[in-house]
């Protein structure tokens, strides 16, 4: 190798540098990217703060006011995201999750010999049973409504949704609790 192909080797690099050095001023002024006000990103602590998104939904109606207009049909036909966990019929077996006969009016963590998470248990304990509004809540969002549910379902956002699965399940039951 002779002293002018070392120099041309040079040359070339030293050329590929400079092209992809004005390349990218060149490129930095025609598509100069917009700096936001306040740099960095807001971070949700604690899970208390809600995303924007949620804050700008609507209010939905009270749930008496849903329940005239739900359908436990509808809600039968919803129920099939719950039946891979949960089971309907009256003494059916529990699966992951407990069984759901009789759950509306019915003691919080019903099911014998089921183990619940913490929080659903100390609720049961409590005596706390199944209302409509906190039906309605826990369907909403369950891991909000009891804090360390074992349940890992998301929650049904739609509000006629989660009335017409409230009315599905309280048509699970030898004597339905009246309506709201």
């Amino acid at each position: 190798m002779n002293f002018q192909d070392v120099n041309k080797g040079i040359g070339a690099l030293l050329g590929a540098g400079i092209w992809a050095m004005v390349t990218g001023m060149v490129s930095s002024i025609i598509f100069a990217p917009e700096m936001p006000a306040k740099p960095g990103f807001a971070v949700a602590v604690g899970g208390e703060t809600k995303p924007a998104a949620a804050a700008a939904e609507p209010a939905a109606a009270p749930i008496e006011e849903r329940m005239k207009a739900a359908d436990a049909g509808r809600g039968q036909k919803g129920f099939s995201k719950c039946s891979s966990c949960h089971t309907p019929e009256k003494g059916g077996a529990a699966k992951v999750g407990p069984n759901l006969y009789g759950v509306v009016a019915g003691p919080k963590a019903h099911v014998d010999g089921f183990k619940y998470s913490g929080g659903m248990a100390d609720r049961g304990k409590a005596g706390e049973t199944w209302t409509y509004g906190d039906l309605d809540k826990f369907l909403a969002d369950p891991k909000g409504f009891v804090k360390g549910t074992a349940m890992g379902f998301a929650g049904i956002k739609d509000p006629a949704d989660r009335a017409d699965m409230i009315a599905y399940l309280r048509s699970l039951s030898d004597s339905p609790a009246p309506l709201p």
